[in-house]
């Protein structure tokens, strides 16, 4: 029962004193001073163990400052966005001819195989987010955090989207063997859609690594012209859709799937939709802060107030 007392004591000060993930390791401490028979001295040497460790810890990050994986991470979800890109590239070619039902399947395991390289994206995009955490030569850490994770969600989703795409596709090379999938127009149409939204995508994650660098207004524009080209084009493919189900209605609900899942991927990739979800989740991240360090943030809000008064003074 004391065995049980301080391990329960021990959680209960962890979470007073906000230790976090390490509320474990204050229990584990409490009982190996328990466990031996000199108490108080041992306790003394642990809490200064501690507390050399910690000195040690930061004069070792404040003389050789740690590496920034900010950059690395960028040049990941660029990475990423080409390789889709090369796919809804490859997606386009040959629409207007017969093809393989093989071939459209090859193009549905490449965009499945994107999810593996979510997963490295998202180990380097962890790397960075550790590497800004308390670094004295980041002023910036938790907006590099939410514009690299919230453009990688963007890019998540329309990677799923892509993969709905591929198999639209596939579907239809699986209902029209021997014959080509479009009209000479309508396949020239979507080809050029599939790659206008190719360059899109490159551009918002350029834009996505330019936002925590010096470049994020040409990378804004640039896309900004890359969604509008791919807008218009949207919509003549549309024209064209409505007038080819009108004359030939055979699998008349891939075609308006095919627009749907195009349309779903123009609209993560607009950039007033970004911008929102850069606010929403930067308020989210200034609300948990204050709300786990409410002392910190009312100290905080105290002196903002207090500064412009001894300004006028």
């Amino acid at each position: 029962w004391s065995l049980g007392l301080i391990i329960l004591a021990s959680l209960v000060v962890g979470r007073l004193v906000r230790a976090g993930e390490f509320v474990a390791e204050v229990a584990i401490s409490a009982m190996l001073v328990l466990g031996v028979t000199q108490v108080a001295s041992t306790a003394w040497d642990r809490v200064l163990e501690t507390l050399i460790g910690a000195v040690v810890g930061l004069l070792f990050n404040f003389l050789l400052a740690p590496p920034v994986w900010v950059g690395t991470a960028g040049r990941s979800v660029e990475d990423l966005a080409r390789r889709m890109r090369q796919l809804l590239l490859r997606m386009g070619e040959g629409l207007t001819d017969p093809i393989p039902v093989e071939r459209a399947a090859s193009r549905l395991h490449e965009a499945r195989r994107l999810d593996d390289d979510i997963g490295e994206v998202d180990a380097a995009l962890r790397q960075a987010e550790d590497s800004v955490r308390f670094n004295p030569r980041v002023k910036e850490g938790p907006l590099h955090r939410v514009v690299l994770r919230t453009g990688l969600d963007t890019l998540e989703i329309c990677t799923v989207v892509l993969r709905v795409l591929a198999r639209t596709l596939t579907d239809l090379a699986k209902e029209r063997t021997g014959e080509p999938l479009f009209t000479p127009e309508l396949g020239t149409a979507l080809e050029d859609l599939l790659a206008r939204v190719a360059d899109a995508v490159v551009s918002f994650a350029v834009l996505v690594a330019a936002e925590v660098s010096s470049n994020a207004e040409t990378a804004e524009r640039r896309l900004a012209e890359d969604l509008a080209a791919a807008l218009v084009s949207r919509d003549r493919l549309a024209g064209l859709l409505l007038e080819g189900v009108r004359r030939h209605p055979r699998q008349w609900q891939l075609h308006g799937a095919l627009l749907a899942e195009i349309d779903r991927i123009l609209d993560e990739l607009d950039m007033e939709r970004r911008a929102g979800r850069l606010l929403e989740e930067l308020d989210r991240a200034a609300r948990e802060q204050r709300e786990r360090h409410p002392r910190t943030a009312a100290f905080r809000q105290w002196a903002r107030r207090a500064l412009p008064r001894r300004q006028r003074r």
